[in-house]
């Protein structure tokens, strides 16, 4: 059939697990019973052997998609000559009280309806399991088929159709007139007697009504209301999906492996919730009022905190129950995205030094005691040890932002970060009047600012470098004014400003460095795509240093590049193409921000 671009799919969910549906109405993607368990669907990894669940025209025609407006419902329209047909694709959300059973009942519902005329679909479902390593058997029942597999997980698909089986799964062809709705459900197989198998239209429809209220209820608590209005909606909206209910962790991406560039290794795995992403979370959340949402978040990050390692010191990204162990594998079976490989499972990196993460902590929790709720005492004793390690270890090397394997640093956005660790512990102290060692975190706060002014800083390029010492250019010196670390008019941070956008910025697209000047990343220098969240962080610091035409006319070409629904990859390609983990909670985190404070800085009227 092969690959579709990467752009080409929306994505659906039940803040448990998420599925990509193509725009040619094939499910590449799907993972259960969680976002990080083993894939049932794996084609958008390996075209043959990775499994799918397609619907779709048995001729020529053409297809379009939508999401139904407010909501994460995702519907597909098959258009020719002889009809016109929908397929409307979404999860069942229960409601918010059953969110914390440990046993979510994930279902995806596929409801086809006829609009005009007489169109002829064909179906194909043939799933995968455990990244299409363990064999199954289709085994049919009446109203449709279980699909049973060697692991001990089994699907139950209802087919209302007739269906021939296939050794992987079953395939039909059935034409569907106008006014006309069929069903199809799919999901892990309990009990086969289930009222829900087979689908029945009725009860389809009513699980449809009731996912569209209860994501138009929540949209209603968005308070913003700015310019950009359905972008931002539809970017809450897809930091929704990606949000594990039962405890309020945001995974990074729903994929794993998409290649940041193709043909190339730098194919990792998103599952998982890196507290990097905890300021910007919390930020974003509290920008827009989910207050609720942002509560959750912390309350994470409090029982993270209650869960230090050996050495006292907090994980850099966790699976979605709160362990650290991570441990990366590569699938040699899989031929990877347009041949792309390694395909990873895991992520290797969760045993790195990324002193930036402190700052990250600190900063959601200040921002959320200022903005949401104060914290409680039994918290901050938990965050006093965070800020003494800071304290004492902010001179180490480490592997920074981006993760490198090629040899720890001393990156200058890891110092900048402990700066923010402490100077944020010192305002909480402050403000609330906690006890803790204030002499020993000012004394050090001060030292780190210094050691960035001093070593940070390369006279010749006027600009805050990558990391001490160096001469290379980093997108992510873009944040400095956004953490309060200098002034965004700065001299300093104008002139890094001006650099970022004269060398790492291709048609107001921004690289996150030069691959063949940074610090080495142990990937042989492979080039890669514009990171997309960097633009948005050059849109932000333009806003607040006041270059405000500057700002709006980037971020006006930025939202070009959103895929056909609105979405945003990890990163952007060369022509404009979608390349990485898709869609990516840090990028429309990024939005967010960026949305906000230059509709802020704009002023109404204008």
């Amino acid at each position: 059939m092969g690959y579709k671009p990467i752009g080409d799919y929306g994505i659906i969910g039940d803040m448990h697990t998420a599925a990509l549906v193509g725009i040619d109405g094939s499910i590449d993607w799907l993972c259960l019973p969680d976002f990080d368990s083993p894939s049932v669907f794996a084609a958008i990894l390996d075209d043959k052997k990775g499994g799918r669940f397609k619907i779709c025209n048995a001729g020529k025609g053409v297809s379009k998609q939508f999401y139904h407006p407010e909501t994460n419902v995702l519907s597909t329209t098959f258009s020719s000559a002889e009809g016109v047909t929908l397929v409307c694709d979404f999860m069942p959300v229960r409601p918010e009280e059953d969110h914390s059973v440990k046993r979510h009942c994930t279902k995806i519902i596929r409801r086809v309806t006829g609009i005009r005329g007489t169109t002829r679909l064909s179906l194909e479902c043939s799933p995968a399991f455990d990244y299409a390593r363990t064999s199954h058997k289709v085994r049919p029942v009446e109203g449709g088929v279980i699909f049973e597999s060697g692991s001990g997980e089994h699907l139950s698909l209802s087919v209302p159709v007739e269906y021939e089986v296939t050794e992987q799964g079953v395939v039909a062809t059935f034409d569907v007139s106008a006014g006309q709705s069929i069903c199809f459900s799919l999901g892990l197989a309990g009990d086969v007697g289930d009222s829900d198998f087979p689908m029945a239209d009725q009860r389809a429809e009513q699980l449809l009504n009731q996912t569209l209220k209860y994501w138009r209820d929540w949209l209603g608590c968005v308070t913003y209301e700015g310019r950009w209005r359905e972008m931002v909606h539809r970017s809450v909206l897809t930091l929704k999906l990606l949000t594990y209910a039962p405890n309020g962790a945001i995974v990074a991406a729903p994929t794993c492996s998409l290649p940041e560039r193709i043909g190339g290794s730098r194919n990792w795995d998103y599952r998982y919730t890196w507290l990097r992403d905890a300021a910007f979370t919390v930020y974003a959340f509290m920008r827009v009022g989910l207050t609720q949402e942002a509560e959750q978040f912390v309350k994470w990050l409090d029982a993270r905190a209650h869960e230090l390692g050996e050495n006292g010191t907090p994980g850099i990204m966790y699976r979605l129950d709160g362990g650290r162990d991570i441990q990366e594998e590569e699938l040699d079976h899989l031929e990877g995205y347009r041949g792309s490989k390694p395909v990873r499972v895991g992520n290797g990196a969760h045993h790195q030094l990324q002193l930036d993460i402190y700052g990250e902590l600190m900063d959601a929790v200040y921002l959320y005691n200022k903005y949401g709720s104060p914290i409680s005492y039994e918290f901050w004793t938990h965050l006093v040890p965070l800020l003494d390690w800071v304290a004492r270890n902010w001179r180490l090397e480490d592997e920074g932002i981006w993760e490198v394997r090629g040899g720890r640093r001393h990156f200058t956005f890891s110092k900048m970060m402990c700066w923010v660790a402490l100077d944020r512990g010192l305002r909480l102290a402050y403000k609330r009047s906690f006890p803790g060692n204030r002499d020993l975190w000012l004394k050090e706060r001060d030292a780190i600012y210094e050691a960035i002014m001093e070593q940070g800083w390369h006279p010749g390029r006027q600009a805050f470098v990558q990391y001490f010492g160096s001469d290379v250019l980093d997108a992510s010196m873009l944040l400095m004014p956004l953490v309060f670390f200098v002034s965004p008019t700065d001299p300093r941070m104008l002139s890094t400003i001006d650099a970022i956008m004269s060398d790492l910025t291709n048609d107001t697209l921004v690289n996150r460095y030069d691959v063949k000047q940074a610090a080495a990343d142990g990937l042989g220098g492979q080039e890669e795509g514009s990171f997309s969240a960097c633009t948005f962080w050059l849109v932000e610091a333009l806003t607040r240093a006041g270059r405000l035409e500057e700002a709006r006319f980037i971020f006006e070409r930025m939202l070009g590049y959103a895929n056909h629904l609105g979405l945003y990859s990890e990163m952007i390609g060369l022509t404009g193409e979608a390349l990485g983990n898709f869609p990516q909670a840090f990028t429309h985190l990024a939005l967010i921000s960026a949305a906000f404070n230059l509709d802020r800085k704009l002023g109404k009227g204008i």
